[in-house]
């Protein structure tokens, strides 16, 4: 009931449901150990059943991040963050990620292309990218930038919460009617920029490295589009069976 109505500070809300789930969850974990250790005789929460309101994850479509990466933006700051987002939008890298992203992790992959090699801050799994023409050019275009060289870094990468606020002045000159964050990138990644184009649910995971398949699939949404795709192909092989 104190996370539901606690307000933070001025012109701040209460948690949200999920929220209050989330803190939960993780004030459980210390509980748990208290009991373990004997500190305590037992678990005040045994029968207390978190209850997660499921919310459809946002994502921007094809048009949408064409709108983005072809507006004209004459503001210097806001350009750079632009191309950073869009830069996410291709590789999927996190933010963290992307921030600490630095020369050595970029190699040689198995097709003799470029591929990104970054162990997640969040998980300490290696992931392996291979990097898209896209995220290719926005890595040359900055890699002399002053505040990349100063950093060690790839990128001239913000802090997330300046980030954030950029990307929705840019959400505003470009009319995406969205709640553009940096981690938007990393779900569009997966739906428009992987599955809306062929690659596998298993080969996404395997670039996103996340725990489990199914923290994947809370990242993506399947599109008609995606539908109609995979059809075309079955059809195909159904086709080419009946006249062999």
């Amino acid at each position: 009931m104190f996370l539901r109505n606690h307000v933070p500070g001025e012109n701040q809300k209460p948690c949200s449901n999920n929220t209050v789930m989330k803190h939960i969850e993780r004030l459980r974990k210390i509980i748990s150990m208290a009991v373990r250790f004997e500190w305590i005789k037992s678990d005040p929460f045994m029968k207390f059943q978190p209850k997660f309101i499921k919310k459809e994850r946002g994502f921007l479509t094809e048009t949408e991040l064409a709108i983005i990466e072809n507006k004209a933006i004459f503001n210097e700051s806001l350009k750079t963050v632009r191309n950073l987002f869009i830069f996410s939008c291709y590789t999927g890298l996190a933010f963290t990620d992307a921030y600490n992203l630095k020369a050595e992790d970029m190699s040689r992959g198995i097709d003799g292309e470029m591929w990104l090699t970054v162990n997640r801050q969040k998980t300490n799994i290696k992931a392996q990218i291979p990097l898209l023409p896209k995220a290719s050019q926005i890595i040359e275009k900055y890699k002399t930038h002053p505040k990349a060289k100063d950093h060690g870094t790839l990128l001239p990468m913000l802090s997330n919460q300046r980030f954030n606020s950029y990307l929705k002045e840019i959400a505003d000159i470009t009319n995406i009617n969205k709640n553009l964050t940096h981690h938007l990138a990393r779900h569009t990644f997966v739906t428009t920029v992987c599955l809306l184009n062929g690659i596998s649910m298993e080969a996404t995971s395997s670039m996103l490295r996340h725990a489990s398949m199914r923290t994947t699939q809370t990242y993506c949404k399947i599109l008609p589009k995606h539908i109609s795709f995979e059809m075309a192909i079955l059809k195909e092989k159904i086709f080419n069976q009946k006249n062999q």
